[in-house]
């Protein structure tokens, strides 16, 4: 379900228009996600295994 911001800020929706064409920028943030949705999928708790 997509949701529709209330109050959007210009200023804000006018860096991510930028970003959004930046290759590194979503190459980064596409890893990023791939990152977390790996440790939720395999039930890895990120705190423990950084205390080990």
């Amino acid at each position: 379900m997509v949701r529709i911001a209330k109050e959007t800020d210009p200023a804000k929706l006018e860096e991510l228009k930028i970003k959004i064409n930046d290759e590194q920028y979503l190459s980064i943030a596409i890893q990023q996600l791939a990152q977390v949705l790996s440790t939720e999928m395999l039930g890895i708790d990120e705190e423990k295994s950084m205390r080990t």
